[in-house]
């Protein structure tokens, strides 16, 4: 195992440098879950009656079927575009504010008004969208449930589920896939029926063309019930991002017998790799503490700026705008051809995360403050 090196470093991310507004359409794209999110604050009682845990991501089940009707007569409920793919992308392109330089892969309900909310929610946030249309299915929606600014996330994939592989085949979308030079997935995408072979497909397409492919271990159960298709994946991830949770219960999965956090990143990337050029970046995020970096033989530990707890409003969308941030500034180095910064790249990933936290939902005001 390669050597581990401790850097702590400070860094500023209230405020970080300008994203030149010259990234090529379709550069960063997604292949994810679009979910309209139903989001609500609730009281301890509601958490017991459904069985839900803060800071965790679920499939609904039975017993949850009657908690979105449930939620729906709550008069503080909002609709937000949602979804952890289109979440981080939507983040992504705000960040970047270069049009078309993101789209987006998925399935949505078809002639269903929530799909063609999504639709205009994410084309008007400057991303393209190719959802593939599933009949007879509902679009998807996901319970966001707010409880002390601490969130529960309980998905109904509905249409999602029914994503099907030979969408990736139709011209728009081969175009799409063949124009990106960035690709990004959570592990959600790997628990539908086609997920894990369409998801396979575009990460070699990648591994083939010297693309980046970036993946999210996305929830605890992706590791512990989904792992065999996860492990298929990661050995075409050049770069892989998680939170403390999620890599906990990784490195349990793996066998590792370690709850070092910083040992269970340098395990991570040690994992088997296609692509033996580029070597494998892991990001473990720790909520306010520090943000956990190997790359390049050792460990940087970024620490977070506090903020203080009355701006906020909750972290619902904290972790896909952290990916959508680092996105969006290692999307500047790739097309402009210059060396990876991730000093950048993490300021650039705690910056966004701190914008959202302070609102409801993963929403953003209309322009970064660096522009």
């Amino acid at each position: 195992m390669e050597s581990v090196e401790k850097k702590p470093r400070r860094l500023t991310v209230t405020k970080i440098a300008a994203i030149p507004g010259d990234i090529p359409r379709g550069f960063i794209l997604g292949m994810g879950n679009p979910l309209l999110d139903m989001v609500t604050h609730v009281e301890k009682d509601f958490l017991v009656k459904y069985d839900l845990k803060m800071n965790n991501a679920i499939l609904a089940d039975a017993k949850h079927a009657p908690m979105y009707e449930e939620i729906a007569q709550h008069e503080s409920v909002e609709y937000v575009a949602g979804g952890a793919t289109q979440n981080a992308i939507r983040v992504c392109q705000w960040m970047l504010q270069s049009p078309g330089a993101t789209s987006f892969i998925g399935a949505v309900g078809k002639d269903c008004q929530f799909a063609d909310k999504l639709r205009e929610v994410a084309t008007s946030d400057g991303v393209a969208t190719f959802y593939f249309e599933a009949a007879g299915h509902s679009t998807g929606t996901c319970a966001v449930v707010v409880h002390q600014k601490e969130r529960s996330l309980v998905a109904n994939l509905a249409a999602a589920n029914a994503f099907d592989s030979a969408h990736l085949d139709t011209p728009e979308v081969r175009e799409a896939i063949d124009r990106a030079q960035i690709v990004y997935s959570a592990g959600f995408f790997l628990t539908l029926p086609e997920g894990p072979k369409s998801a396979l497909e575009v990460a070699k397409h990648a591994c083939d063309h010297g693309k980046i492919y970036c993946l999210n271990l996305a929830a605890p159960f992706i590791c512990q019930f989904f792992s065999e298709p996860l492990l298929s994946i990661i050995p075409y991830a050049d770069y892989i991002f998680g939170n403390e949770s999620e890599a906990t219960e990784f490195a349990k999965k793996m066998g590792w017998n370690s709850e070092d956090l910083e040992d269970v990143a340098t395990k991570m990337a040690a994992l088997p790799k296609q692509n033996g050029a580029r070597g494998r970046v892991v990001v473990i995020t720790q909520g306010s503490q520090p943000t956990i970096v190997y790359a390049g033989g050792h460990v940087t530990l970024y620490p977070v700026v506090p903020l203080a707890s009355h701006l906020i409003v909750d972290t619902n969308g904290a972790g896909d705008a952290f990916v959508g941030g680092f996105l969006s500034r290692l999307a500047v180095t790739e097309a402009k051809q210059e060396p990876r910064d991730l000093d950048a790249c993490v300021r650039a990933a705690q910056y966004a995360a701190r914008v959202v936290i302070q609102r409801s939902g993963c929403t953003f005001p209309p322009y970064p403050d660096h522009v």
